[in-house]
């Protein structure tokens, strides 16, 4: 544990820009991965990124051991849905997860983009090549993947000006009240369990806004279209479940599933944004897959 006490010559930083310039061999996403996971304290508090410092705050940094990442390149088989000079969108299957992390470095989706690709967008660092935006590793459908870095600045830009639109099929348990709605709730992760976010109050964690529309119901189940409007970890998972309608399937945030799965059925099947070079609109959408096709055939004889 490391402690600083703050002078009048940093007075009025934020706290992440404080720390950066004071262990300038530690980038910035370093911090705030530190922060997320309870590392660092103002005052024995947890302070956001941007807490402003003020005189004679007391920091304290736990430093956590930096643990090295091997990700090879593997030769695993892409659906590839789409493909020009500036970048991929591929439909992921269930159960593939997106990048490597620390005890989970082979068999993702950046192992099989660097076997297939010389050149990927580096701005998330080596281990996320050319990732603009995530998917659950249960969760399946479209994703996009940038060959270089002018794209994905253009398509990260996009995703948070929400002119990307991005939408999902998930079979949730129940029905919900109206047919369509609004649901605004910040997220914030779990203190009990780290793995889970939860629902927290307005004025904590991130900002959150899922658009929902009934499509089909059935008996004790129902057929929703979500849109994202925020892109935060397990959003649309987190909202449906804190509404009292889990996505059938989700081990982490559902009830027992009576359809054996290999985790929830949720799909990003439809996604709109501009190609980030002639500005044209591109449009995809994919059918759902086969085990969630099933599932729903099982409802309707039933």
């Amino acid at each position: 544990m490391e402690k600083k006490l703050i002078t009048s010559e940093n007075v009025g930083k934020r706290l992440d820009v404080f720390l950066c310039e004071t262990y300038k061999d530690f980038s910035r996403s370093y911090f705030t991965s530190l922060n997320k996971n309870g590392n660092i304290l103002v005052n024995g508090k947890i302070q956001k990124n941007g807490y402003k410092l003020e005189l004679g705050d007391e920091i304290e940094i736990n430093f956590e051991e930096k643990k090295e990442i091997n990700a090879k390149p593997e030769n695993i088989q892409l659906n590839i849905v789409y493909e020009d000079d500036d970048l991929v969108v591929i439909n992921k299957p269930q159960g593939l997860c997106v990048h490597p992390a620390v005890g989970n470095e082979e068999h993702t989706l950046v192992n099989a983009l660097m076997y297939r690709y010389k050149n990927l967008s580096d701005i998330n660092g080596e281990f996320r090549m050319g990732i603009v935006h995530r998917l659950d590793m249960d969760t399946s459908g479209l994703l996009i993947v940038a060959k270089n870095n002018i794209a994905h600045i253009n398509l990260a830009k996009q995703i948070e000006t929400k002119t990307c639109k991005r939408k999902y099929l998930a079979l949730i348990v129940g029905s919900f009240r109206e047919s369509s709605g609004i649901i605004e709730k910040n997220l914030t992760r779990s203190k009990k369990n780290r793995l889970k976010y939860e629902v927290c109050a307005d004025f904590e964690g991130k900002y959150a806004k899922t658009l929902y529309k009934t499509i089909e119901i059935f008996k004790g189940y129902s057929l929703v279209e979500f849109e994202l409007k925020t892109g935060r970890t397990h959003q649309i998972r987190v909202h449906s479940s804190f509404m009292g309608h889990p996505i059938v399937g989700d081990k982490l945030y559902g009830v027992k599933d009576n359809f054996n799965l290999n985790g929830q059925l949720l799909t990003a099947y439809s996604i709109i944004f501009n190609q980030p070079t002639t500005n044209k609109e591109l449009h995809f959408e994919i059918d759902i897959p086969e085990y969630f096709k099933q599932v729903l055939e099982t409802l309707r004889k039933s």
